[in-house]
């Protein structure tokens, strides 16, 4: 069971199909490796282990049937199952009475949930260290954050405990912990990926849903299994012309040809660059090149100041709109004991926007989105950083008084490459491809981003499964781990 801990769920799939293992023996060892891990790197947070080992005795017969899984605790709806969003005002009082859509989508293909992951409170900040739950760490280096928000579910694919997990993305939280925890973090298309039933949209299109995984294919192959726009969603991007999985084979990569691509390593946001992640992009880019692409330093140029400025105008309206969506669902007025302090600041603003202030501020961020989107005009990728600096120490962003303003300055300094494309809809992965060399912090995973054209997903997916090929990490294993680490350098 350790050996097929990191399988990537294709693979565990396939051993289901062959009848070499049983759902039930994987929902047991995926089960024993979260009991054994989880008191290291609290990944899991809500265990659902009897609700799995139910589905297991007759899994539905999807393209991962009998897989172990999680799901976020984060807006997805998994019935029977409590959802918190990462914060003491929502503490035991609901129970999802129904599986959201996507869940529904993630049941279908087969996929077993096993409980839900830990997440940063309402997935606000980078980095996974809600004060409910305690902090998530990284498997790579314990004393480091895994990213957030979706951390939880980034340390349990990472270590072992499952092959994949369900993630959300808000201005990075698939790519960030992808990043931080070695992984595949595809952020869609706006829209590719449904929210219903209860939700049209969130602040916008700003939030998009998908998975981390171990490998392409098996991201390319959960979006097969969930995409799709509901009747009344608000966004119908245009359907693939074949399967993503399709495009993870090495004929569609030459069918495709020559791709021209910009690389670029300085954040929109003009913060700077750790030589690490700069040194991650220079290596794929040259990597690109030997595979026979045309790369050009080259990166969009947007007015940051305003992106930047009217994103966290959108996030703040957002957050908001959570609480408040809370209080009408549980009856619970909001007091301030209730959340931590970054949260309760900032939905003290919150409720001094106005209406005009939301639309104003998107209409600023869509003026950026148009900038963004014509370097697509003349180019087919962005190649950049996934995040400005490798992963961080825990308490990094600590929101005291003293540190207030520390804290926004290393929200700053960390990312600056992704909330672009939460902003402009477009698709964007991170991709595992290079690890630290030295220092303290030796060995640890620094992502590399690829940004497409708005519902592309296919161009990144070739790529970054040619990429895969020619720089593969499924052999890496981190130091907190189903099995002992075999090479993490």
């Amino acid at each position: 069971m350790n050996e097929i801990a990191f399988m990537d769920a294709t693979a565990q799939a396939g051993l289901v199909r062959s009848k070499e293992v049983s759902p039930v023996e994987l929902v047991d060892g995926a089960i024993e490796r979260i009991e054994r891990l989880n008191p290291s790197l609290n990944a899991v947070i809500h265990p659902l282990y009897e609700q799995a080992r139910e589905a297991a005795k007759s899994p539905a017969t999807g393209p991962f049937s009998g897989v172990p899984f999680l799901v976020k605790d984060l807006a997805a709806e998994c019935q029977g199952a409590p959802l918190s969003d990462g914060s003491r005002f929502t503490a035991g009082r609901y129970v999802s009475p129904a599986d959201s859509e996507l869940v529904r989508r993630f049941k279908a293909a087969g996929l077993l949930v096993l409980g839900k992951s830990n997440t940063s409170e309402f997935g606000l900040l980078p980095t996974t260290e809600p004060e409910r739950f305690g902090p998530t760490r990284n498997p790579w280096d314990i004393s480091r954050g895994p990213g957030g928000s979706s951390g939880g579910s980034a340390a349990a694919v990472a270590s072992g405990m499952v092959p994949a997990g369900h993630a959300s993305d808000g201005g990075g939280s698939i790519r960030i912990p992808a990043s931080c925890c070695g992984l595949v973090g595809l952020k869609p298309t706006r829209g590719r990926n449904s929210l219903a039933p209860g939700i049209g949209d969130i602040a916008g299109g700003i939030i998009h849903e998908h998975v981390v995984t171990r490998s392409v294919r098996d991201s390319a192959a959960i979006l097969d299994a969930t995409s799709g726009s509901m009747p009344g969603d608000p966004y119908f991007p245009s359907r693939p012309e074949r399967p993503f999985l399709e495009e993870t084979r090495e004929g569609a990569w030459r069918d495709a040809g020559r791709l021209k691509i910009g690389f670029g390593t300085e954040p929109l946001n003009g913060a700077i660059t750790h030589p690490e992640c700069v040194a991650a992009a220079r290596s794929a880019a040259l990597l690109c090149e030997e595979l026979g692409h045309d790369v050009v330093e080259a990166s969009p140029s947007v007015n940051s100041g305003m992106m930047f400025k009217s994103f966290g105008q959108v996030m703040t309206a957002y957050l908001g709109w959570n609480i408040a969506a809370w209080e009408r669902r549980t009856g619970y007025v909001p007091a301030e004991v209730d959340f931590e302090a970054v949260t309760w600041r900032m939905y003290q603003h919150s409720k001094k926007q106005t209406g005009a202030d939301y639309l104003l501020a998107w209409q600023d961020l869509h003026k950026c989105c148009r900038q963004f989107a014509e370097f697509f005009s003349e180019y087919d990728l962005w190649l950049s950083p996934t995040l400005a600096q490798p992963p961080v120490p825990l308490g990094y962003f600590d929101y005291s008084y003293e540190t207030r303003m520390q804290h926004i300055s290393h929200l700053g300094d960390f990312t600056g490459f992704t909330l672009v494309s939460n902003a402009s809809g477009q698709p964007a992965v991170s991709l595992p491809l290079h690890w630290t060399q030295n220092g303290a912090g030796g060995g640890l995973p620094v992502g590399v981003q690829l940004t497409g054209r708005y519902g592309d997903e296919a161009t990144l997916i070739r790529l970054a499964a040619q990429l895969e090929q020619a720089r593969p990490w499924a052999h890496r294993r981190p130091p907190v781990s189903a099995v002992s680490p075999s090479e993490t350098k």
